[in-house]
């Protein structure tokens, strides 16, 4: 949601393979990561709630209104609880792993 609101400004919509790689390049995935099926089955269900369309007879998709007001709440909540740094997610590997060694010796 965070690249069609950002990128709205596309008034002929958005065909899937080019949200695919504007995903992709923003959030930094590679294409096992985050394939073209996923996406295709994450746009069904946008299009299932009302959040995307079909522009006309043409295979693009662009978002409703009421897309455009849930992507408006839903990408400034996104951003305030992203997933921790790689670097904080290897140190809470770390730590775990030592306490799991320490238990023992401390029993």
């Amino acid at each position: 949601m965070e690249v069609l609101l950002h990128g709205d400004a596309q008034l002929a919509g958005w065909r899937t393979a080019h949200i695919h790689e504007a995903v992709r390049a923003a959030f930094g995935l590679s294409a096992e990561a985050y394939t073209l099926t996923q996406l295709r089955y994450e746009v069904r269900g946008m299009k299932g709630h009302g959040l995307l369309e079909r522009d006309g007879r043409r295979y693009c998709n662009r978002l409703t209104e009421k897309g455009k007001r849930v992507a408006a709440m839903f990408v400034p909540f996104h951003q305030r609880v992203k997933p921790p740094a790689k670097i904080e997610t290897a140190c809470h590997k770390a730590d775990a792993a030592i306490q799991k060694r320490a238990d023992p010796v401390a029993a």
